[in-house]
């Protein structure tokens, strides 16, 4: 009997999920992938085979997945129907390792207790990443669980790259740079190594934009740089989350508009980014289809700060060879790589239109300075092959 891995990924309101048959010599193949979305809403679950065959699409009662909890039991239920014998390990996403993991690690119950007191700073993900491993520790704690960090990835920066200018106190207690989206930029730099190798031995820059937008700088396939810091509301505006932001906003939103601590984080990570700035959607094929100035507005905004960011980055790589775009805007949206690549022409950067138009990968021009790539992000594959190497007592990038 074949051994299986389940990847997790749990949000406030879904929970994606893909499940991986071990193959000879440690291969990795995935029998299908699914979510149940609109828990404690309008819960419905859905899973495709990896050649895209539907295997189920049906509404849930909504009693049984009020929440995630409630709702792991419903996908848990469908696994027990679908499979032969029992899952030999389960590995999650888990936004924040804070100062204490730089690696995957094996979940207990200490080492959930240490993974909760980083809630505070990623409070949009880290609860609900920790909720299925809380339950599945509860009623499996046979069940190996491998917690996978997207602040890893980014843990060999410098220490310049990761300091604020505050006292060193503060440091030693962690408040520093960490990064987030690593299990993506771990993706990337691989297929990048293997797509164009010459480019990812350079300076390249990857633009992870979704609902989250982060950027990151690689050195060799390495992060060196990013654009988020201490928690996931720096840098780049996102669906509803402000990017940078000056912390007197701040201070002014706490004394000049009377707003406590909860309802200003509510605001910060709910009501803000494209959302906040266009006052029509978070979600940019909307804004793209809107003929509302406000929607143009909250679009070139985006486009400006990304072209900013690169040169940011850039001075922190002293040069930039490529540039790779991924995640759901990414790799989706024609018009905003086109917008990017517009604003940062001073660079050398050309597409190729068509090339742009078809999605890729390579979308850039011949005469382009810069190499420019879209590449789908696998953040579940990563887990996975974490998963399994811990399994195997392989350290992290090492091989079969």
């Amino acid at each position: 009997m074949a051994e299986t891995i389940l990847v997790l990924n749990a949000g406030s309101s879904s929970i994606k999920f893909e499940l991986f048959e071990v193959g000879a010599e440690d291969r990795l193949d995935s029998r299908f992938a699914g979510q149940i979305e609109g828990i404690g809403v309008k819960p419905r679950l859905a899973v495709k085979t990896a050649s895209g065959r539907v295997l189920v699409d049906r509404p849930v009662p909504l009693d049984d997945a009020a929440d995630v909890e409630r709702a792991l039991a419903v996908v848990e239920a469908w696994l027990e129907a679908e499979l032969e014998g029992p899952l030999t390990a389960v590995g999650h996403r888990v936004v924040h390792g804070g100062p204490r993991f730089a690696a995957p690690v094996r979940v207990d119950e200490t080492v959930l207790a240490t993974l909760e007191t980083f809630v505070p700073l990623a409070p949009l993900h880290q609860p609900n990443n920790l909720a299925p491993i809380r339950e599945l520790l509860r009623r499996r704690p046979e069940l190996p669980q491998i917690a996978c960090f997207d602040t890893a990835f980014h843990r060999g920066h410098g220490e310049l790259a990761d300091r604020f200018a505050i006292p060193e106190r503060l440091w030693e207690e962690g408040v520093r740079r960490y990064g987030f989206h690593g299990l993506s930029y771990e993706w990337v730099a691989g297929r990048l190594a293997e797509l164009d190798p010459e480019t990812a031995r350079g300076k390249v820059i990857v633009a992870h934009l979704g609902s989250g937008c982060s950027m990151c700088a690689l050195a060799g396939g390495r992060s060196v740089e990013s654009t988020m810091g201490f928690t996931a509301l720096d840098g780049l505006p996102m669906g509803t989350r402000p990017g940078q932001l000056d912390a007197g906003v701040v201070l002014h939103l706490l004394t000049a508009k009377g707003m406590d601590a909860a309802a200003l984080e509510r605001f910060l990570y709910h009501d803000c980014g494209l959302k906040g700035l266009s006052g029509i959607s978070n979600d940019v094929r909307v804004l793209l289809a809107s003929s509302d100035r406000r929607a143009k507005r909250a679009l070139d905004f985006f486009t400006y700060k990304i072209a900013q960011m690169t040169g940011w980055l850039a001075a922190a790589l002293e040069g930039l060879d490529g540039f790779v775009f991924t995640a759901g805007i990414g790799e989706n949206a024609p018009t905003i790589r086109e917008a990017v690549a517009h604003r940062l022409a001073w660079l050398g950067m050309r597409l190729d239109p068509h090339a742009n138009g078809a999605g890729g990968p390579l979308i850039s021009a011949a005469e382009s300075r810069i190499r420019v790539w879209v590449i789908p992000t696998d953040e579940e594959r990563v887990i996975a092959r974490h998963t399994l190497a811990f399994l195997r007592g392989r350290r992290p990038g090492e091989g079969a």
